[in-house]
């Protein structure tokens, strides 16, 4: 079974710890997470190949003029099905590999939740309030989860990658809409495939 490793505050209150022991334990927790991350790195690659399929197929089919016959807005399926697979893949390997769970990995984990629900709910909800804007806010959502994950870990790659995206994301609000779904395949290629092949690259010559 996994086990989780979270600073119990009883044992916290009966035991003070040395500064070496407390950054120590906040190095070990880091290096965890980072290594639960890293050998995901392959989903990172799948979500930013996701999102360039969807927004490509959709601009195919406008351009084909195949939009009158087929609702482009049933590309997005590919999402929940990914959503899917990440959510048993990652739950069969940390079983399979008794891969420990650490309070920063459980943060990450949900963090990434978290950002697919709202970016559902903008989406299906409250898309005729948020009319163009939505692309570039769910770019910043995104920008800022990978940010967050990135100075989490240590990575510097998706740092840069969630700190790129940030930046495209304003700049798409000074483009026309029509536009919005080159910055979206942009950002998914800067902020998501690119680090998930680093990661992968990284994880093969063991210096992640």
């Amino acid at each position: 079974m996994c086990h989780i490793n979270i600073f119990n505050i009883k044992n916290m209150d009966e035991k003070n710890f040395t500064p070496e022991e407390s950054l120590s334990i906040i190095s070990k927790t880091i290096e965890e997470t980072r290594k639960k991350i890293q050998d995901n790195g392959h989903i990172m690659i799948l979500w930013g190949c996701l999102i360039f399929t969807v927004i490509f197929s959709q601009y195919m089919l406008e351009l084909l003029g195949l939009h009158k016959k087929f609702d482009i807005v049933w590309t997005c399926i590919l999402f929940p099905l990914g959503a899917i697979y990440t959510f048993f893949y990652t739950r069969r390997k940390t079983k399979k590999n008794n891969i420990p769970k650490t309070v920063l990995g459980i943060t990450i984990e949900a963090m990434g939740w978290v950002f697919g629900l709202n970016v559902l709910v903008l989406a299906a909800v409250f898309n005729n309030h948020i009319g163009n804007a939505l692309a570039p806010v769910i770019m910043i959502l995104l920008a800022m989860t990978i940010i967050v994950i990135g100075l989490s870990i240590k990575y510097k790659p998706l740092t840069i990658g969630g700190i790129i995206l940030n930046l495209l994301a304003f700049g798409t609000f000074w483009v026309n809409p029509a536009y919005y779904g080159f910055s979206l395949m942009f950002g998914a290629i800067v902020g998501l495939i690119i680090p998930g092949i680093l990661l992968n690259i990284a994880k093969k010559r063991g210096n992640v």
